[in-house]
């Protein structure tokens, strides 16, 4: 990737592999030619990445099966612009069970991921990752 390129990506991808950053750039870039630039470009990128990509701490990894990571991927567009369903801000809900969800919530330190459902162990860890 072109040091220009790398140099405009955000922190997270920066930390991530290079396919995750080559993923990111090229539906940036193919996004602004169609939106122009700006936050619905990036966000088009960020939903791309998402696919393949699940947020780990500071940085994006791999997932094991690509496909929706949330329950707001699977809504229509015209209700994702809505702003129906939920993000989970890059945690991959649909892809991992709630024990895998309550073992990582374990490794970050958060109180209280005895009691939380699936859903709310993905919000914290969303948060916490923050």
């Amino acid at each position: 990737m072109p040091r220009r390129q790398q140099d405009n990506l955000p922190g997270t991808l920066k930390r991530s592999p290079t396919k995750a950053q080559r993923t990111y750039a090229k539906v940036l870039e193919s996004a602004e030619k169609e939106y122009g630039p700006g936050e619905r470009a990036s966000r088009t990128a960020i939903a791309a990445l998402k696919h393949s990509f699940e947020k780990v701490g500071d940085h994006w990894e791999a997932k094991a099966h690509p496909g929706p990571s949330d329950p707001r991927a699977l809504q229509s567009t015209a209700d994702k612009r809505r702003g129906k369903g939920e993000t989970f801000g890059g945690v991959d809900v649909l892809g991992h069970t709630r024990q895998e969800l309550y073992e990582r919530a374990k490794q970050l330190g958060i109180r209280g991921r005895s009691t939380m459902s699936k859903e709310d162990l993905a919000r914290a860890i969303s948060k916490k990752q923050d």
